[in-house]
């Protein structure tokens, strides 16, 4: 058991090799340096898995791991993650969902599950409290997500559809209709012949003090209803509401990231889904934003699309049709791909099939095969054995790494970063590979929120991306979703968007405050002994777990989870030389308000790695790590070579 509160103070450990099910111990002092989530998952995979494990073996660990926050009725905290060695990528792999497996994990009385092993069998996993069984899974062979999660029940559910099973690289593990969706985890839980998962319990999260707890929720939910980010453009226009404006401001990837411009990108946004698709909104448990879209497909009310799809399966592929990609968007969904990596790779097989190196029958602009293709990547069939692999793959083995997609194996999210070069080195440098949350979300303070920094201002950037890096990943790694973070930005900044002038003013106080975020990295956190107004997160995890936290120690927690995860990419053989982006970023401008530009890596890399306390290979230094308490980690032999 834990002395924090906020947790239930078990782990589940299942061999399925074995059948043998028991509990996996972790210590009070990991629960306050990594709190939950990816990095608590992280330690526990730097402690278990040998160097070198193949991701697709039973050797390799899957690990479902819950947060102190969530289920607690925080804004936004049904929030749960999946981690494993990644299949895609062979970094640290690992995705986060709102769906509502997490929240009856905890009801069950368990914070996390640690999978071992591989069953000889395809089976699900069935947990009721303390009774947890495997259980035969034969008769959901070959369903889709959403029927093999009603197939095991009602509670908390998650299951993989037939690419998982097939093994696709970036296949899904989906929870409701909510997606653990980046770096493979389904094709990890396919490979160990999981189908899914199902929840359920009575037991209840204790609170450190629950009367403060409540009315600090009660303050946070009104935050997020009355702020022009979470109260009204969420709701009202879901993510997809960025996509024309990423096309004004040439960020929006077209053509295989060809170009950052979409003539009909008012075709596929935001306010036409609204005014002419959707039904309702829909959120996560205990989410009071509601980004969710609902829409209506042959008579049915259904999940809609968000911004990523939109773009990547819309601009990107020179497609205009909005009922077009709602569908492809509820079939992956179904089959259980991500539709990031399907998209990018869809865009890059078009442009290989264009320029001749693969003649694989996809085209830009053409619509009529796509839904059989992705099947045929669903089951691995004809070209779909090769795009199931991903874009990395391809490149080697159709040609075209210089304009291929990827950081690390990872596919491109739907920003081009040549127009938000801060969001390029986030690409570069996210420890799952091109992830545009991992990477600390740059594009918002670049061109899509309110006020932005000096678009091409390099010497700024490092110094932003790591901030946004470790703030994103210590919100994840206590329980939120990563939208609780758009307060960060004040409310009053939306109104300095009708002046010029004002907003002249805070772009250039907010690109020049760069050495001032250097120096927050260098100075003592006990300097930072407080609670910042626009973070409420760090007031929460005080009420909630009694773990005394402040702003100092949550930026502090937000650097060693990241820097934890490098160390395991770091051990896995991933280093400097992977944190690059394809010459079409690096080498080849895009032309932005009569500007040439390109990712200058080789200006803003050395900055972010000193910021960080790595040397100038990307290795953190001895003193860097006794700071975040990573000090247990050798890196030396790694310093040594030359």
């Amino acid at each position: 058991m834990s002395k924090f509160k906020g947790y239930m103070g078990k782990i589940l450990e299942i061999n399925l090799t074995s059948g043998s099910i028991g509990e996996y111990t972790i210590s009070d002092k990991d629960r306050e340096l990594f709190l939950g989530g990816r990095y608590l998952s992280t330690k526990i995979l730097y402690d278990e898995l040998a160097p070198g494990t193949d991701p697709m073996s039973e050797e390799n660990i899957l690990i479902v791991m819950t947060s102190p926050l969530t289920g607690t009725n925080a804004p936004c905290s049904s929030r749960y993650d999946i981690t494993a060695k990644s299949p895609l990528t062979g970094a640290i792999g690992h995705s986060n969902s709102g769906g509502n497996f997490g929240i009856f994990l905890k009801k069950a009385g368990w914070d996390g599950i640690v999978i071992r092993g591989k069953s000889p069998k395809l089976v699900y996993i069935e947990i009721d409290d303390d009774k947890v069984s495997i259980k035969d899974a034969a008769h959901m062979k070959g369903m889709n997500t959403r029927d093999a999660q009603e197939a095991m029940g009602e509670h908390g559910t998650m299951a993989i559809g037939p690419a998982g099973e097939n093994l696709v690289k970036y296949s899904i593990i989906v929870s409701q209709e909510r997606c653990h969706g980046r770096t493979g985890m389904g094709a990890v839980m396919g490979s160990k012949n999981i189908k899914g998962m199902v929840a359920k319990g009575t037991r209840k999260i204790e609170l450190k003090e629950p009367e403060k707890y409540k009315e600090h929720i009660k303050k946070w939910i009104k935050m997020l209803q009355n702020h022009p980010a979470t109260g009204d453009q969420a709701p009202r226009l879901g993510t997809a509401g960025f996509l024309t404006v990423l096309s004004m401001k040439n960020a929006l990837p077209t053509k295989n990231f060809t170009r950052g411009t979409y003539e009909d990108a008012h075709l596929i946004g935001g306010e036409y889904l609204a005014d002419k698709f959707l039904v309702k909104n829909y959120g996560c448990q205990s989410c009071p934003i509601r980004c969710g879209r609902v829409v209506n497909i042959d008579g049915k009310d259904v999940k809609g699309p968000e911004y990523e799809i939109l773009c990547l399966l819309g601009s990107n592929m020179l497609i205009n049709d909005m009922e077009a990609i709602m569908r492809w968007n509820l079939e992956l969904d179904h089959l259980g791909i991500d539709t990031i990596s399907a998209g990018t790779v869809m865009g890059f097989a078009a442009e290989l099939n264009e320029k001749g190196l693969w003649k694989n029958g996809i085209e830009f602009g053409k619509k009529e095969n796509i839904s059989e293709v992705l099947k045929k990547i669903s089951s691995r069939e004809g070209i779909g054995a090769d795009l199931a692999e991903g874009v990395r793959f391809m490149s080697e083995k159709y040609g075209g790494k210089e304009f291929a997609p990827h950081v690390k194996g990872l596919e491109l999210a739907a920003y081009e970063p040549r127009a938000a070069v801060g969001h390029g080195l986030g690409y570069a440098t996210a420890t799952r590979g091109a992830c545009h949350l991992d990477g600390g979300y740059m594009v918002y303070f670049e061109v899509t929120g309110p006020v932005n920094l000096k678009q091409f201002h390099y010497r700024s950037k490092p110094s932003w991306t790591a901030l946004d890096q470790d703030l994103l990943a210590v919100i994840s790694a206590g329980g939120n979703c990563l939208f609780t973070s758009w307060t960060f930005v004040p409310g009053i900044a939306f109104k300095a968007q009708g002046s010029k002038l004002v907003s002249d003013i805070i772009t250039a106080v907010m690109t020049h405050s760069w050495p001032l975020i250097r120096a927050v990295y260098r100075m003592p956190k006990w300097l930072f002994k407080f609670h910042a107004p626009m973070l409420p997160h760090t007031k929460a995890l005080n009420y909630a777990t009694g773990m005394k936290m402040d702003f100092g120690k949550f930026m502090l927690a937000g650097a060693r989870g990241y820097t934890m995860e490098k160390i395991f990419n770091l051990r896995e053989g991933i280093g400097k030389a992977q944190d690059t982006l394809a010459k079409r970023f690096t080498d080849d401008p895009l032309d932005i308000n009569n500007q040439k530009s390109v990712v200058r890596l080789d200006k803003m890399l050395p900055a972010y790695y000193k910021l960080r306390g790595w040397d100038k290979n990307g290795i953190p230094g001895k003193r860097t790590l006794k700071k975040l308490g990573l000090d247990f980690v050798d890196l030396s032999a790694m310093r040594n070579q030359k």
